[in-house]
């Protein structure tokens, strides 16, 4: 989970793409990068940390230009937490080029030893944003006529990537000289939205992971860009688009609205806001059924993301919904810090439980998923230092049972409490007194609510089930084995005998 936005103006650029970096922070807090164009000439400042932290004043007046890109990051498989692997990315051949990628490339180290061996070029990090950079320029060359690039060369060449690359990638690109370049995978896995403001000098075009800095920033969200899709701007403020997959379907990730997006974003023509409303009468409906003998006074949400969710489920059950936990804002999403030993930690920093709600009462816990367990255990026993009789746990998610490959951070299946555990189980781990899980038919029709026109999502962590067609146990094996340099895991079996094959999408 990484966010990207990129920016064609007609004025400086540099403080717009700052604030949209903000706005997209809780997408990534591992490094933040801009890098900003002026004429043919790129102004680049990246490091490691926050948006506020890595830009000072003097680092904004050199990012010179009427055209940009920025991201904010987070370590996804097989990336260090290393200031080199901030991004935007760099190369000067064929062309000058940056790029923004938020996804991860499943043949990654196939395409690392082609660039090497057969296109001569050199990847110098172990991102596979790199990587990407690089076969973009390799499709670049390769599709370029007297030296020169036109929309439809540079359309050549994304087809080319979309050849060359398996896995989730939505991409923003500056070529210096032409303009910016954006760009999503033929399943659409990875989110991408560009808008458009009228001023009196003429259009201004914003590309961004997530509406909402379209939104702050002033922008009229125009639409998606479609899977397989790209679509160029040049740096005359020409607006070109054309379809570069040859089969392109429309897959959206599920936990987005799950978890990564902001309530306050739409995706693919979904909000995400009215997604977890339905996932909260859903998960009332759950609740209903299974847990009915059970006594609750009262619904407590885990701050944030499982707010609207908690609310509705309450207002269906006609249970009183209260603010049991104060957030401090100022501490990183646990979700993707690295370390489970940070994360213990960092949940006592980030939330504190007021005794006044939780004193001899049967509490029901409201989260939006469970995914290592770690949160949720500190939750818990947080809520039962407080005086809670009983401590009821509801995920408006299904159990994460299987590795994320495509671009968030849970590729380990040691690392997932769900995996090789039946409910009963996971229920004794985390310490409550009943536990509670959304079922995935469920999910995915709370998401259809929203939007009826898109059938299909990706819900590999839930299901096994990896769309691309290309991950295999193999696959997996080495990933984990690169990531907690042990061996392969061997796989647990709990009372349910957990089948952990995979299913290999057609």
């Amino acid at each position: 989970m990484c966010g990207i936005l990129g920016l064609v103006s007609h004025a400086p650029v540099n403080q717009l793409l700052y604030d949209g970096l903000l706005v997209l922070q809780h997408r990534g807090q591992d490094a933040a990068g801009i890098v900003t164009a002026q004429g043919n000439t790129f102004h680049m400042h990246k490091n490691s940390g926050l948006v506020r932290d890595v830009f000072r004043t003097r680092n904004m007046r050199a990012l010179l230009g009427n055209m940009g890109i920025g991201q904010v990051r987070y370590p996804t498989a097989g990336s260090a937490e290393s200031p080199a692997e901030a991004q935007p990315f760099y190369v000067n051949s064929p062309f000058g080029i940056v790029l923004g990628h938020n996804g991860n490339l499943t043949n990654s180290a196939q395409l690392k030893d082609e660039l090497f061996r057969e296109d001569l070029r050199h990847v110098n990090t172990n991102s596979d944003s790199e990587v990407l950079l690089n076969v973009l320029a390799h499709e670049l060359q390769r599709s370029t006529k007297n030296h020169q690039l036109d929309p439809a060369a540079i359309f050549a060449a994304v087809s080319g990537v979309h050849e060359r690359c398996k896995g989730a990638y939505a991409v923003i690109a500056m070529i210096a000289g032409y303009g910016l370049l954006a760009f999503r995978d033929p399943y659409g896995i990875r989110p991408l939205v560009f808008g458009c403001a009228e001023t009196e000098h003429g259009t201004e075009y914003l590309v961004a992971s997530e509406s909402v800095a379209l939104d702050t920033l002033g922008f009229k969200l125009v639409r998606d860009v479609e899977p397989g899709e790209a679509i160029f701007i040049d740096d005359s403020g020409n607006f070109y688009n054309k379809q570069c997959a040859p089969n392109p379907s429309h897959n959206p990730c599920i936990f987005e609205y799950v978890y990564l997006a902001r309530p306050d974003s739409v995706i693919d023509g979904i909000s995400v806001y009215e997604t977890r409303l339905n996932m909260g009468e859903s998960l009332a409906d759950k609740v209903k059924a299974t847990m009915s003998h059970l006594d609750i006074d009262v619904v407590i949400p885990i701050p944030d993301s499982s707010r609207p969710s908690a609310l509705q489920l309450a207002n269906r059950l006609g249970i009183s919904f209260r603010e049991g936990f104060v957030k401090n804002r100022y501490i990183g999403r646990t979700f993707i810090m690295p370390g489970q030993q940070l994360r213990r930690k960092s949940v006592r920093q980030k939330l504190n439980a007021m005794g006044v709600e939780f004193r001899g009462k049967n509490v029901l816990l409201v989260d939006d998923s469970i995914v290592r367990g770690t949160t949720s255990r500190e939750i818990v026993q947080m809520a039962k230092e407080a005086g809670a009789n009983k401590v009821f746990f509801a995920s408006a998610a299904p159990p994460v049972r299987f590795p994320n490959v495509y671009g968030i951070d849970m590729p380990t299946r040691h690392e997932l409490i769900a995996t090789g555990r039946d409910d009963e189980e996971i229920c004794r781990e985390i310490g409550a007194d009943h536990l509670v899980y959304q079922e995935l038919d469920s999910l995915i029709k709370d998401v259809r609510r929203v939007n009826p026109f898109i059938s299909q999502y990706e819900t590999s962590c839930f299901d096994g089930r990896y769309i691309t067609g290309d991950v295999t146990p193999e696959y997996l094996a080495v990933l984990e084995a690169q990531r907690s340099g042990s061996p392969p895991l061997t796989e647990r079996r709990s009372s349910t005998q957990l089948d952990l094959n995979l299913v290999t999408a057609n």
